[in-house]
């Protein structure tokens, strides 16, 4: 099996860009929604599904499932200076989450998280406004965008 690689051992912008576009397409059919939900169900954990899917889209594609999954691991590292891709990334990020967040919550706490997460995307988007910001040297990690909705999320569940 190739491992489908660039010259630095990396997944090229083009392999990330089709995983990311897949698992949002694959996610988003109702089938598959079932199947993770049927997991959580069955007391599985909701990302080893997501993973297994994104496992499943490296192979589609000819890729080492554990060389890929590392790969994603690496992105924001590797690509931290490509503001699109890191978009998309954050996007990707996004969709899993939320996925599991379909499969894991009641309806009424996952509107909620929706709403939450709505009010602070907009907060965010008129601060950038506001600050005259340049968007593309807008680049977050992962775990400081989740970090920052997890402060956000207690603060506003704090003030009910």
């Amino acid at each position: 099996m190739s491992s489908g690689v660039d010259n630095a051992g990396m997944l090229s912008r083009e392999q990330l860009v089709h995983i990311f576009n897949r698992f949002s397409f694959l996610t988003s059919q109702p089938d598959v929604k079932k199947r993770i939900s049927d997991a959580v169900k069955d007391k599985q954990e909701a990302v080893a599904i997501t993973t297994a899917i994104q496992e499943e889209i490296l192979l589609e594609m000819g890729i080492d499932p554990r060389f890929g999954i590392a790969c994603l691991g690496k992105v924001n590292m590797v690509y931290e200076n490509d503001s699109d891709l890191m978009i998309k990334f954050y996007g990707f990020v996004a969709k899993e989450e939320m996925a599991c967040d379909e499969a894991e919550l009641e309806p009424d706490e996952l509107a909620e998280k929706v709403c939450i997460q709505h009010m602070l995307h907009e907060q965010l988007r008129r601060q950038m406004e506001n600050a005259n910001f340049d968007n593309s040297a807008a680049v977050l990690t992962t775990e400081s965008i989740q970090d920052i909705v997890r402060r956000r999320i207690s603060t506003f569940s704090s003030t009910e």
